[in-house]
């Protein structure tokens, strides 16, 4: 199915050590989800520090990785300790406003390797979910980890879709040859920590991106051409009324929200 094995012992341990797992956190020990185990390389590492009270759902789709991953955990899913799920992780999610009911339960952290076909959609999907992770630590293209956190100090609709629910903070990146079959882009290990809906206390999710989506939709224009609004409303707003979409903050977009 295209999948990229990550082969690095040392990126291993990096998402590891990022995702804070084992009887030493402070949350003390909730499931950890993993996406795309492929192979099992970073299951392993998983299971050994969840240690014997933690648990891991592995959902994966391919059908004859999951023959082999069943063999390889056999004593870890007898006792318990690994739960292997086969089927398409998008199909299994808790969608917008539903409360948790996949297996992975409500605390719970997604560590994973994930399809980068599908990286935005994971994302985006487990953001918006009633049933949040506590926190999320994924490998995924350095350009798209780059566009998250803004390197570049230019938001975009990723960016801020992300930053509107939790903190982005970029890991370390993972070059092309700690992969099997190696890819034609380098990777990245991504944490996003503090995921919660406190900022949407008093503006519905649905008129925050909508405006968002308006104010980026013509990238050269400026901010209130595409909001069609007054350079007064902006200056109101504590706002440049010369400003870009991309130079503003997530809290400028829910002050926006709230008062357009």
């Amino acid at each position: 199915m295209g999948q990229n094995f990550l082969t690095s012992v040392a990126a291993r341990q990096a998402i590891i050590r990022a995702a804070n797992l084992g009887p030493t956190t402070e949350d003390g020990l909730p499931y950890v989800l993993e996406i795309g185990p492929g192979k099992g390389f970073l299951t392993e590492a998983l299971l050994e520090t969840a240690g014997k009270e933690g648990k891991v759902v592995a959902v994966e789709k391919d059908d004859l990785l999951i023959e082999e991953l069943a063999g390889k955990f056999e004593k870890e899913i007898k006792s318990g300790q690994l739960e292997l799920i086969h089927g398409d992780i998008l199909d299994l999610a808790p969608r917008g406003g539903g409360q948790a009911s996949a297996p992975w339960g409500k605390d719970y952290k997604l560590v994973a390797n994930i399809p980068y076909n599908i990286t935005g959609e994971i994302i985006r999907t487990f953001l918006e979910t009633e049933s949040q992770p506590q926190m999320m630590v994924l490998m995924l293209q350095k350009e798209v980890a780059e566009r998250i956190v803004a390197r570049n100090h230019h938001e975009s609709i990723l960016s801020i879709s992300v930053k509107a629910y939790a903190e982005p903070r970029y890991i370390q990146t993972v070059k092309a040859g700690s992969f099997f079959p190696k890819p034609k882009v380098d990777s990245a290990i991504l944490a996003i920590q503090n995921i919660s809906k406190d900022n949407f206390k008093e503006v519905s999710e649905e008129k925050f991106f909508s405006i968002v989506k308006k104010g980026f939709a013509h990238k050269r224009k400026m901010l209130r051409s595409n909001l069609n609004c007054s350079e007064e409303f902006l200056k109101s707003c504590m706002i440049n009324p010369e400003a870009r979409a991309e130079e503003l903050t997530v809290k400028q977009w829910l002050y926006l929200s709230k008062n357009l």
